[in-house]
């Protein structure tokens, strides 16, 4: 499901460092840390809904549509981001403080940056919430509980599934969705202070990581589950199939792999099928209607609202891009061959 690498290792090929400096479209933010406010134009893409203009304070957040092929790289930020997949997924490679990690980030899932991280990204991204928290918000909340600030450091979180930090994003897209009213001051204050205690308690280097006894999926079994969806995503799926490959009860299975992965077998086997549809898409000329039952969907119309619910975009919309973008490269081959 990931890997972890050496930071000199870097991503395709390149070290970290490699990618840091060659990165000249962000060359000037290398220097200084990223305020909230200069995150808007260190970035090529620009949010499509953020609460910047709506006078509230405490977390900023901003909404980004899903975007492919990014390979991007920024000096450390002077704020600590949360980043909420609301839906869909993405293979990403992420690389700060001294490692890479290659997963795919899923719908329900987040990842935490503190403040001061030079990082790396490249691969896909999907629809993605970013909670922006001013370290003064921390620093504030940690007085009020008494710690000492340097008794607070909020780790590095490449991939979490964490209900407390989904509820409280989705509590704050819900309020980006509604009319301005003054009301909306208190609710987002309340969530911002509820999001600053949670990362204190749940997220703070100096305090003492809960652990359970409960058994989860290992590496193993999670790697020949993914092996046998991934080779039977043309057919029906059953809750009976996975739990025959780790050898536990059907009823066993569903409590096992929730625990583990974070969401039910049945999504986790839908987001596989819509990334090979991606795929599939991406990298050949295949009808939209052979790619759904390639994958698994009964009917081009079921594959259809399921791919938009994970993607942000219908498939035919997803293919226009897709073509666009080949086509974007065909033609600068063609004028890098052409200057030789």
């Amino acid at each position: 499901m990931e890997t972890v690498l050496r930071a000199d290792h870097g991503i395709g090929g390149l070290s970290v460092n490699d990618i840091m400096a060659e990165s000249g479209l962000h060359s000037s933010y290398r220097n200084k840390l990223i305020s909230i406010d200069e995150i808007l134009n260190a970035r090529p893409q620009q949010p499509i809904a953020t609460t910047r203009a709506r006078g509230w304070t405490g977390v900023t957040v901003d909404l980004h549509r899903p975007y492919l092929g990014c390979a991007e790289s920024y000096a450390g930020l002077d704020h600590h981001l949360v980043c909420y997949c609301p839906s869909g997924s993405a293979k990403l490679v992420q690389s700060r403080a001294g490692a890479v990690h290659t997963g795919v980030i899923t719908a329900g899932t987040s990842y935490i940056m503190p403040a001061g991280h030079d990082s790396a990204w490249e691969g896909d991204s999907g629809l993605s919430a970013r909670l922006r928290i001013p370290t003064s918000l921390i620093n504030s909340a940690a007085e009020q509980l008494g710690r000492r600030t340097g008794h607070v450091e909020i780790r590095n979180v490449f991939q979490v599934r964490d209900s407390v930090i989904e509820r409280l994003a989705q509590t704050l897209l819900l309020e980006m969705d509604r009319k301005a009213h003054p009301v909306q001051t208190l609710i987002v204050d309340a969530v911002s202070t509820a999001l600053v205690a949670h990362m204190l308690r749940s997220y703070n280097a100096f305090e003492v990581v809960e652990c359970t006894n409960e058994r989860s999926l290992g590496k193993v079994e999670i790697a020949r589950l993914t092996e046998f969806i991934e080779d039977n995503l043309d057919r029906t799926i059953s809750l009976e199939d996975l739990a025959s490959v780790v050898n536990v009860s059907r009823f066993h299975f569903s409590r096992l792999f929730k625990r583990s992965i974070g969401s039910t077998a049945i999504s986790f086997v839908e987001q596989c099928r819509i990334r090979r549809a991606q795929a599939l898409i991406t990298d050949t000329d295949l009808p939209l209607a052979e790619i759904a039952l390639t994958v698994g969907f009964v009917d081009q119309s079921h594959f259809t609202r399921r791919f938009h619910r994970h993607v942000g975009c219908t498939p035919a919309v997803f293919a226009r891009e897709q073509g666009r973008r080949r086509s974007g490269l065909r033609s600068a081959q063609s004028n890098g061959q052409g200057q030789r």
